[in-house]
This record gives C-alpha cells, sequence and structure tokens, in this order.
C-alpha cells in the first residue's frame, strides 16, 4: 500500500512539474514559430515592417495577420514593469480614430503588450496569447 501511495504521490509531483510556469520574459523569437503553426500570415520581426514602438521594443516585436484577417502588433518590453510604458506609447501614438477603441484592442500578458487592427474574438485572443513564449 505505502508503495502505491509513494508512486501516487511521485506522478502528481511530476504532472504538477509540466505546468510550472516560468518568470522569463516572453520574446519576439520564442513566439513567432507558434503564431506561423496557428495560421498567421505575413508574420514579421523586420523592425522595419513591425512598427515603431514594437521595432524597439527590448525583447523584440512581432507583426502578424490573424486568420481572421485583423492585424496584430506585439511589442515585447524589458519586463512586466515595462508595460505601463509601452501601453502608454502605443496610446499617444495611435490614431485619432483608434484612441477612444484602445481599451478593447490593446492588451497585455507579462510583459508583452498587443495590438489589433480591431477588437479579437475570444479565440483569436486567446491563440496569441497562448503563443507567447520565452
Amino acid at each position: 500500500m505505502r508503495r502505491i501511495v509513494g508512486i501516487s504521490l511521485a506522478v502528481a509531483f511530476l504532472a504538477a512539474g509540466c505546468g510550472v510556469r516560468t518568470t522569463k520574459p516572453f520574446t519576439a523569437k520564442g513566439t513567432i514559430g507558434c503564431l506561423k503553426t496557428h495560421g498567421f500570415t505575413g508574420v514579421t520581426m523586420d523592425p522595419l515592417r513591425v512598427g515603431f514602438i514594437a521595432g524597439f521594443a527590448q525583447n523584440g516585436g512581432i507583426r502578424a495577420r490573424s486568420p481572421s484577417g485583423n492585424l496584430l502588433t506585439i511589442a515585447f518590453a524589458a519586463d512586466s514593469g515595462s508595460t505601463s510604458s509601452t501601453e502608454d506609447a502605443f496610446r499617444s501614438h495611435a490614431p485619432k480614430r483608434l484612441r477612444p477603441h484602445l481599451s478593447d484592442i490593446m492588451s497585455s500578458n507579462r510583459n508583452a503588450v498587443l495590438v489589433w487592427t480591431t477588437t479579437p474574438d475570444g479565440g483569436e485572443l486567446g491563440t496569441a496569447t497562448g503563443c507567447l513564449h520565452p
């Protein structure tokens, strides 16, 4: 009986270890492959094509088009403490027509700031945030 309990505990600890989250910041390099795998097109990390803010983000930037055609820009800040300044930069440089809707099209996850052209549906947002990797 003790052996079964010991094996069960070992299996439980191993399973729990598989879901361990890392505190490493997300990066463009770690994220780009997943977006491509999930049907995003025109995926690039080229600083000249991702836009000024994402192009200068410490951990890179990505521009990609979702399968539904919604354009996504991701700026990977240095750490989660830097996202507010990155969000402020997007707000101050956004076209006037988008400014009233920024709360609908901009979100952040740890050090990544995601900005869409139009409000993403739950599936698009879930796929994009699920693809964020260090």
